[in-house]
């Protein structure tokens, strides 16, 4: 491969080669298959965007699994903090609706659903 910018096919081969290695290794990093998945396509589809753009990689699979590393950190920082904020709401809401009254009724359709 010579040095310069890459073509998306250049790119498609580099992911053919590399995919299933990448994706091992993420896996072993990450111990979640469908999270390692995930943060290998992100880090495919940030190598579509800057690679044609700028030199590539001298390795290209220790660059997708280092960038598809951070991007599942990030996944995962995202969820920590969706549930975190998640489980505030809900409670502000309890308790607004416990000070007006409305607990027992805003309750009832998921005891109804769920219960």
């Amino acid at each position: 491969m010579t040095r310069g910018r890459m073509t998306p096919i250049e790119i498609e081969k580099i992911f053919r080669d590399e995919a299933g290695r990448a994706l091992a290794t993420l896996i072993r990093l990450v111990g979640d298959f469908d999270l390692a998945e995930d943060a290998l396509q992100d880090a495919f589809a940030t190598a579509l965007e800057r690679w044609p753009a700028a030199d590539p990689p001298s390795n290209p699979r220790a660059w997708l699994v280092n960038v598809g590393r951070n991007k599942a950190i990030d996944r995962i920082r995202r969820s920590i903090t969706f549930r975190g904020k998640q489980t505030e709401l809900t409670h502000e809401l309890l308790l607004n609706a416990s000070a007006s009254g409305e607990a027992a009724d805003m309750m009832a359709p998921t005891t109804t659903c769920c219960g």
